[in-house]
């Protein structure tokens, strides 16, 4: 099956502990970028280390329901899992051994899925070993697909700061769209957000989504620099997991659908919008907003 956008990067379950209990989520930052895609439209595959497990099996009935082609890396580790603490406070998190070894084998089924995609987007995928990122570069040789990066580190799965940024920078050059949150730039380069974004406008990157938690977003072109504040609707914030996944799917939806020229402004704004809606939901599946006048139980989100 050839797949409009093809999503690089970890699938993994994620077990949510706070004073309710605990309950588990198929998720992993590519996985809801994929999972989004298709929701919002577009034929999505997923290129992603799923072990032979009853996690894995979760794991594929749940891309399976949503549409989404899976081409997995066997992992003799088992199925990557993150166990989320949210007990008073900001919430930590444990990743088993699966999650903090994953790898990608970009064989010919990968190389054939990249060759004949228009998009190819990257998140949490194991930039800190050289192996993979040669991997994928030499998969996208060739390719005429559009590049969307989120490098998306997590500390407990990062084994090389230093190689991870390298191997981030390895790939930038060949970028369409650049995301990055302020969680991102302080981890990797002890930074805010504000100079890291200014530097990959410098190196090239022609699109650069910054985050800020709750101060909203940002995206700079080379014509465009405009900010929008998080989106208010009706009801509480649930859970904030998949907020950024969500940005980034609607920013890659918006720029392989807009028509020319690009209107970024509007394509941030229903960025916006889809994050709001997808953080009144508990986990990260990506949520659509109702239309006026529309319930979101019509539209059973």
């Amino acid at each position: 099956m050839t797949a409009d956008v093809v999503v690089v990067g970890d699938a993994l379950i994620d077990e949510l502990r706070d004073e309710r209990g605990v309950r588990e989520f198929v998720g992993g930052a590519a996985l809801n970028v994929a999972v989004g895609l298709s929701r919002l439209g577009h034929s999505a595959a997923l290129i992603a280390m799923v072990g032979e497990d009853a996690d894995g099996a979760r794991v594929r009935t749940y891309l399976s329901t949503f549409g989404v082609t899976l081409i997995a890396t066997p992992s003799p580790l088992g199925t990557a899992r993150a166990i989320s603490e949210r007990i008073n406070g900001e919430p930590t998190y444990i990743f088993n051994n699966a999650s903090k070894n994953r790898s990608i084998v970009f064989g010919s089924a990968e190389r054939d899925a990249i060759l004949s995609a228009r998009a190819v987007v990257v998140s949490c995928m194991a930039l800190d070993d050289p192996a993979q990122v040669m991997g994928l570069r030499a998969a996208l040789d060739g390719s005429d697909a559009d590049l969307f990066i989120d490098p998306n580190p997590r500390a407990g799965m990062m084994r090389d700061r230093d190689e991870f940024v390298r191997g981030f920078e390895a790939l930038i050059a060949r970028a369409r769209l650049v995301k990055v949150g302020d969680d991102d730039t302080e981890l990797l380069y002890n930074s805010r957000v504000e100079p890291v974004r200014g530097w990959l406008r410098e190196r090239g990157v022609p699109v650069v989504v910054s985050t800020l938690g709750r101060d909203g977003a940002r995206i700079d072109t080379e014509d465009v620099a405009v900010e929008r504040g998080i989106a208010h609707m009706p009801g509480a914030v649930v859970d904030t997991m998949g907020a950024g996944d969500a940005v980034l799917s609607a920013m890659v939806s918006w720029t392989l659908t807009a028509t020319q020229p690009v209107d970024w402004a509007a394509g941030l704004e229903r960025a916006m919008d889809v994050a709001a809606a997808t953080v009144r939901h508990e986990g990260a599946l990506l949520q659509i907003p109702a239309q006026p006048g529309e319930s979101y139980d019509r539209i059973e989100t």
